[in-house]
């Protein structure tokens, strides 16, 4: 989380907007062997939580439960010249939008891991064209050994620690200049929010 409370957002329902939209994010948490890492698919519930699931072999596995863990969404960001202020004293930064996510996970049913996969192929094959996937389109074997091979895993989240850096600490006449930049050098997303956010 950066350090500028203007950087900061109280908004919790953008917070979810966020991780149903990026639907993809990082756990992070101790083990023995040192800080470790998993990139995984994320769904919140709505009500304070975010479930996930990770590979039986991943070295988080055996540690998860015992801590508190750290879950991080980074949504759009963006390289700001300085090219693009009025005053040419300034330094290259950069723009962008992460969430930080903390607190006690505990480990799913295999009802509640079935109900996640469930939840997650069908919100996202509702974004792609044609007829969606569904697990019904396998033999039950199949997808047994397959479940059997991941764990589903529920944090309650006790500390929503959001950054959105949208150049909310320059001059009104800058930041319009970084939205036309950001749009002309790829980065609809980040312009967009800037748009919709910033002051």
């Amino acid at each position: 989380m950066h350090p500028n409370p203007l950087f900061h957002n109280e908004d919790r329902a953008l917070h979810e907007a966020l991780i149903e939209e990026i639907g993809f994010g990082m756990v992070f948490a101790q083990t023995a062997d040192g800080p470790r890492v998993a990139h995984t698919p994320l769904l919140s519930t709505g009500d304070g939580a975010v479930q996930f699931h990770i590979s039986r072999g991943n070295a988080l596995m055996r540690y998860l439960t015992a801590q508190e863990a750290l879950i991080v969404v980074n949504g759009p960001d963006g390289y700001v010249s300085p090219r693009w202020y009025g005053d040419p004293a300034q330094v290259p930064t950069w723009n962008y939008v992460a969430l930080e996510l903390q607190g006690p996970v505990r480990r799913m049913a295999e009802e509640g891991l079935i109900g996640l996969l469930d939840a997650l192929s069908a919100r996202h094959e509702a974004r792609i064209e044609g007829e969606p996937w569904t697990r019904a389109k396998m033999d039950d074997g199949s997808f047994r050994k397959m479940l059997g091979a991941i764990a589903g895993f529920e944090m309650e989240v006790r500390a929503w620690r959001p950054t959105f850096k949208l150049s909310q600490n320059k001059p009104a006449e800058d930041r319009a200049r970084v939205v036309e930049a950001l749009e002309a050098q790829g980065s609809p997303g980040l312009a967009a929010l800037m748009r919709t956010l910033a002051p």
